[in-house]
C-alpha cells in the first residue's frame, strides 16, 4: 500500500480495495515514520548499494541542493512564497557521490537554501558516523554563513560554479549527481507537488522514495 501511495500521489483515501484498508496503511505509515523505520531503511540500502559499487561503507563526499514543490490546498497553511516557483515548499536534500539519500528537510519555500546547510550538515553527520568532509554547492550557498555552519561539523563547503565561457548545455562536475537524483523523484508523483499537511509526512515520502526506487530495481 505504500509503495502503491508512493508511486501513483493518489488521495490515501483512493487506495485500491484489493489493499489494506487505507486508514490502516496510513496509521502504520505514521508509525513506521515515528519510529524512523524508513530512515533505517535508507541507511542500510545506502551501505549496500555503496559497498556492490565498491566503494567505503560512508562516503566522505556529499552534494547538497534543494527545490521547490508548489502547495496545494492541504499545505498551504505551512507554504512559503518564491518569486519564481510561487507558494510552495522547498526540499533542501543532501545525497552521497552515487545519488544516494542520506538527509532531507521541509521547509518554506521563502527560507534561503545556505540558511539550511548546518541542519543537513548535522543530519549528514548523524547518519555516516561523521565521515562526511567535503559538501559540493551551487553558488546559492557562497558566503561566509552556510561555510561556517558547515565547519562546525567537520564538513568544506565546495562551491561547484558555472564555466564563464558556455555554449549550449553544459554537465557540471558533481553536481549532475543530485540532479539525476531530482529526476529520479520526479518520477514519483507523489513529490510532484506538495499533497500533505504534515510536512513529516512529506520528508517521509522522500524517504520511502528511496525504499520504492530500490525494489523496484531488484524486482527488475
Amino acid at each position: 500500500g505504500v509503495r502503491w501511495i508512493t508511486r501513483t500521489g493518489a488521495q490515501w483515501h483512493m487506495l485500491p480495495n484489493d489493499l489494506p484498508p487505507w486508514y490502516t496503511v496510513y496509521q502504520q505509515t505514521r508509525r513506521w515514520l515515528d519510529a524512523e523505520v524508513f530512515e533505517a531503511l535508507v541507511h542500510d540500502l545506502g551501505m549496500l548499494l555503496r559497498e556492490f559499487a565498491d566503494r567505503t561503507p560512508h562516503p566522505r563526499a556529499a552534494i547538497f541542493a534543494a527545490r521547490t514543490l508548489q502547495s496545494s490546498l492541504e499545505s498551504r497553511a505551512r507554504a512559503g512564497y518564491e518569486d519564481i516557483h510561487g507558494g510552495g515548499q522547498q526540499g533542501p536534500i543532501a545525497v552521497d557521490t552515487l545519488g544516494q539519500l542520506l538527509a532531507v528537510l521541509v521547509t518554506p519555500a521563502n527560507e534561503q537554501e545556505r540558511a539550511q546547510v548546518a541542519a543537513l550538515a548535522e543530519q549528514v553527520q548523524a547518519v555516516t558516523g561523521e565521515s562526511v568532509e567535503v559538501a559540493f554547492v551551487d553558488q546559492g550557498y557562497t558566503g561566509d554563513q552556510p561555510t561556517d555552519a558547515a565547519a562546525v561539523h567537520g564538513i568544506r563547503l565546495e562551491v561547484v560554479k558555472l564555466p564563464t565561457a558556455k555554449h549550449g548545455f553544459v554537465l557540471l562536475p558533481r553536481w549532475w549527481v543530485v540532479e539525476r537524483s531530482f529526476a529520479w523523484m520526479a518520477r514519483f508523483r507523489r513529490l510532484a507537488r506538495d499533497y500533505e499537511r504534515l510536512p513529516a509526512i512529506l520528508a517521509g515520502a522522500m524517504l520511502m522514495l528511496k525504499h520504492v526506487i530500490v525494489f523496484m530495481v531488484e524486482s527488475a
